[in-house]
């Protein structure tokens, strides 16, 4: 019986060697037909979205020229308000000023608010150019997709965030900035005339819908036919 037991036992390591050896080569390959990437890496990294930053600056110089003053106009604004409500909030008697230190932190951010929507609206232009770029090179994005994964045959592609771990192998995303720059190596700067972001277009045309659809409804009924009147 112990002779049995030892040749049992010596059976059952062999195989875990056996089986551990077949095993490891099998994990170290890459499943084939399955990919990742990261979707905003490739579209950063793309030569549209590069040159077009690089162009930016100066393009959009005046922009970015008045946001800069308003901000140090607003930070110089500021700053003595702000010196004053720090020094009153540490004298001694400003337990019993509760109501004019929050009507000075009040000022102060309404100052701060006000002047960060000046700023916004001053570099609107801006974010209409980085919209127009990112909507020019999105259009190209999903064929871009599609072309990488029939170069590297794969089948389905995953977002790199939606992966707890994986192999550099299975990583698309250089081949999809690949594809990019070979379908749109230029982006146009600056938006037409009146160019809003798609978001904001499919808002409008919904809202359009809506009022369309509604204008049957609140249209007045016509009057209604007369019987003619007996003889």
């Amino acid at each position: 019986m112990k002779t049995l037991l030892k040749c049992t036992a010596a059976a059952l390591m062999a195989f875990g060697t056996v089986a551990s050896g077949a095993i490891a080569p099998a994990m170290a390959q890459t499943v084939q037909g399955i990919g990742i990437a990261d979707q905003r890496r490739a579209v950063v990294e793309s030569a549209a979205f590069v040159n077009a930053n690089t162009a930016r600056p100066t393009t959009y110089k005046a922009q970015y020229d008045a946001a800069q003053a308003k901000s140090n106009q607003l930070r110089q604004q500021l700053e003595p308000l702000v010196t004053k409500f720090n020094t009153d909030v540490q004298a001694p008697n400003a337990q019993a000023n509760q109501a004019a230190l929050q009507q000075q932190l009040g000022q102060i951010q309404q100052l701060r608010e006000q002047g960060s929507q000046e700023v916004q609206e001053i570099l609107q232009p801006v974010a209409l150019s980085e919209a127009y770029v990112l909507e020019q090179i999105s259009d190209k994005f999903d064929a871009a997709v599609r072309s990488a994964m029939q170069k590297r045959k794969v089948s389905v592609v995953f977002e790199v965030g939606s992966t707890l771990a994986h192999n550099d192998a299975y990583d698309l995303t250089k081949d999809i900035t690949t594809e990019l720059n070979a379908a749109i190596p230029t982006a146009q700067l600056v938006p037409p005339q009146g160019w809003l972001p798609r978001a904001q277009r499919e808002q409008q045309a919904r809202q359009a819908a809506a009022n369309g659809a509604a204008a049957p409804a609140a249209a007045p009924a016509a009057p209604a036919a007369q019987l003619p009147e007996g003889r």
